[in-house]
């Protein structure tokens, strides 16, 4: 029986790459505490910081056959990719901020009449935002449920994707979605 707490980063990297799930478990529970305590010290908030580590090791793994074990320095693989998923998240969110910020200025200098009319475009533009910022495959399975309404097996044959991974990808959108487009709703109610 292996011992995969007693292996290097270049073994466990190296049995990750051939799609050994034990070396993925012990690099994710070897550096998952890291990488957390490093985006949360970046961003101080613990739900985004979770989420980004999650996604890391999601990709790691959706990867996994791609490594290049001799070219990859796993530790610096991980904080680089961190650091840029810190640094995404924080342009969105100044993004986000640019948007609240333009509509609330705008909101205070229309007339009262065509100010609901402004918030719903408005609104209307933000989540069109939320949506084209969603990674292209998620963002290509989100839009052909909402705009083509199809089902998970008809965007499943459309795009070559097993139906489990179009139902992932949805869950993954409306995950993500969920929150941004909620804090919108609060911003258009508030400026009411």
């Amino acid at each position: 029986m292996r011992v995969y707490s007693a292996y290097s980063e270049l073994e466990l990297t190296a049995l990750l790459q051939a799609g050994d799930r034990l070396a993925f478990t012990e690099i994710f529970n070897r550096y998952s505490p890291l990488l957390y305590k490093h985006t949360y010290n970046k961003l101080r908030n613990a739900e985004e910081a979770e989420d980004i580590v999650q996604e890391i090791f999601a990709r790691l793994w959706s990867k996994h056959g791609e490594i290049d074990v001799q070219m990859l320095n796993l530790t610096a693989y991980l904080y680089t990719t961190a650091r840029n998923a810190v640094f995404d998240l924080l342009r969105h969110k100044t993004h986000v901020d640019a948007y609240a910020t333009a509509y609330t200025r705008f909101a205070e200098e229309t007339y009262v009449e065509t100010d609901a009319l402004v918030r719903e475009r408005q609104f209307a533009a933000i989540i069109e935002a939320e949506i084209a910022a969603l990674p292209p495959k998620m963002r290509e399975v989100f839009n052909l449920r909402r705009l083509e309404n199809l089902s998970n097996k008809e965007i499943a044959e459309r795009l070559g994707l097993s139906e489990h991974t179009v139902k992932d990808q949805m869950k993954k959108a409306i995950r993500t979605l969920k929150p941004k487009i909620g804090m919108a709703l609060i911003l258009a109610y508030l400026m009411q």
